[in-house]
């Protein structure tokens, strides 16, 4: 009787993402993804006292976006009508040329 003890040879080859450091194993024979194993996440802080000073920044950095936004509402009004003016100045200046010309009135 053979022994079935022997190690099992893996089936197919390993690719590592560049990007993100995912290992896929790839049969060869049907060229498709056998297996996935995700890449191990980052911490994205160290310690409690590092993500609750970045939670302070984000807090800080979105009530300035806020007020920012509230600016341009109060001085929305002023801008348009601005606007408008010099739209309303510049039509007044242009000569009136009456109709266009169209292509069948150039024959």
């Amino acid at each position: 009787m053979a022994t079935k003890n022997k190690a099992a040879k893996p089936i197919g080859f390993e690719v590592s993402c560049p990007d993100c450091g995912a290992v896929l194993r790839i049969d060869p024979v049907t060229q498709t993804v056998i297996s996935h194993t995700s890449a191990p996440r980052k911490k994205t802080f160290e310690d409690l006292s590092a993500a609750a000073q970045g939670m302070r920044e984000q807090d800080a950095r979105r009530d300035s976006i806020f007020a920012q936004s509230v600016e341009a509402q109060k001085n929305r009004e002023d801008i348009l009508s601005k606007k408008f003016e010099e739209a309303l100045r510049k039509a007044k200046e242009a000569p009136d040329t009456g109709r266009p010309l169209r292509e069948i009135d150039l024959d």
